[in-house]
């Protein structure tokens, strides 16, 4: 740990990424005959569609989403994960994503990626962010090998609060400011605790209430490599 005072927090899906990690794995998985095809694809949308509503029961999708980790060797899901990751993440990382991490490095914040999306598929994305700490939902191991089964609390809604309180709580430094960036409505159990709530590119709901609450309202998608804000309504 750095001697860091204030931590800068991001989600990971459609905020530092102009689009979802989860779900383009899973198109991904069926591109490449790992699952499944026309099955996993209407599952995959049906879950994903379901997040967006803010409905999805976390539990269920994971014994989903955490199955072709069960069934699979994790040798061969480790070299489909380096193509997944060049195929289909580095084309969806705005320049301006790279711009807003590095604006916090130069202040000196610690930087953390807290997303509901599994380790496996995430680790490597924030590697490539160069963004030194990841809580994510943590596939369970067992003899390396991965069961299908959640560790620990899924890293969704309330679960980022409590993932993030366990997180502060093993680190030497106890930092004076939190910034929170985030696209989805899902995190407004976070936003609502940090000090700096900062929303991305939102939905319609997690808009409505940063106009309200009077947060910042950022777009990393424009094409001028830096962070575009908004207005924001008191």
């Amino acid at each position: 740990m750095t001697a860091a005072t204030n931590l800068a927090i991001f989600d990971l899906d459609n905020t530092l990424l102009s689009g979802d990690s989860d779900y383009l794995w899973g198109q991904f998985m069926i591109e490449r005959g790992l699952v499944d095809g026309p099955t996993y694809a209407r599952e995959n949308r049906r879950y994903y569609e379901a997040y967006v509503a803010g409905t999805l029961d976390i539990l269920e999708f994971l014994r989903f989403a955490l199955r072709p980790l069960r069934d699979n060797d994790p040798e061969l899901l480790r070299q489909y994960r380096a193509e997944f990751l060049a195929e289909k993440i580095a084309p969806i990382i705005p320049a301006s994503t790279h711009d807003l991490l590095q604006r916090h490095r130069e202040r000196g914040d610690e930087l953390l990626i807290i997303t509901a999306t599994n380790r496996f598929v995430t680790e490597p994305i924030a590697e490539l962010l160069a963004v030194p700490n990841l809580l994510a939902t943590d596939p369970e191991i067992i003899n390396g090998r991965y069961t299908g089964e959640v560790s620990g609390t899924p890293c969704f809604q309330h679960g980022k609060v409590v993932r993030l309180q366990q997180w502060l709580g093993q680190q030497r430094t106890s930092f004076d400011r939190h910034w929170f960036y985030s696209d989805s409505h899902n995190d407004l159990p976070l936003l609502e605790q940090v000090q700096h709530p900062v929303a991305v590119d939102p939905d319609d709901i997690l808009r409505e209430r940063a106009q309200t609450r009077g947060w910042p309202i950022v777009s990393l998608r424009q094409e001028t490599g830096q962070a575009v804000f908004e207005k924001t309504v008191a």
